[in-house]
């Protein structure tokens, strides 16, 4: 029984220079953030070139703008989530806050354009709730002077 409340008292497990071993699972969500703004970015290309590679016209989404709105949405979007996934990479608290608010608003506006391209809206509201909890639920364990 000493010997399970040994081990209880070092949990979380760090190794000799202090590190969570949760710290591996932040740098994914960070390479997962800044994947995810790729996306939007290239999803966002592909709206103000190609209007007739989706779905359905723009008029059948659920917010009803033209597919250059979208466009700009989605590559706007993509830039502020790749900029939180580096901020995240170097540990830095305000990325994880924006990296939160930016994949809920990425999955905002996936689910906003599922009609359009449902396969890759999903795709990138799956990313972005890998992302939300790992920032939520493990984000503190890196540090910017790690």
């Amino acid at each position: 029984m000493a010997q399970y409340a040994e081990t209880a008292s070092t949990y979380p497990r760090t190794d000799e220079r202090g590190m969570s071993a949760w710290v591996g699972w932040i740098a994914f969500a960070s390479m997962m953030m800044m994947m995810l703004g790729i996306f939007h970015v290239i999803e966002g290309i592909v709206a103000l070139t190609k209007d007739d590679y989706f779905l359905v016209r723009s008029s059948g989404l659920v917010v009803s703008v033209n597919y250059t709105t979208w466009g700009w949405v989605h590559i706007i979007a993509g830039c502020l989530v790749v900029a939180a996934g580096v901020g995240v990479l170097n540990g830095q608290i305000w990325a994880r806050i924006v990296g939160v608010g930016v994949a809920f608003v990425s999955t905002l506006v996936s689910i906003a354009f599922l009609s359009a391209y449902p396969i890759w809206s999903i795709l990138m509201i799956a990313l972005a709730v890998v992302v939300i909890m790992a920032l939520t639920v493990h984000g503190s364990d890196i540090k910017a002077d790690a």
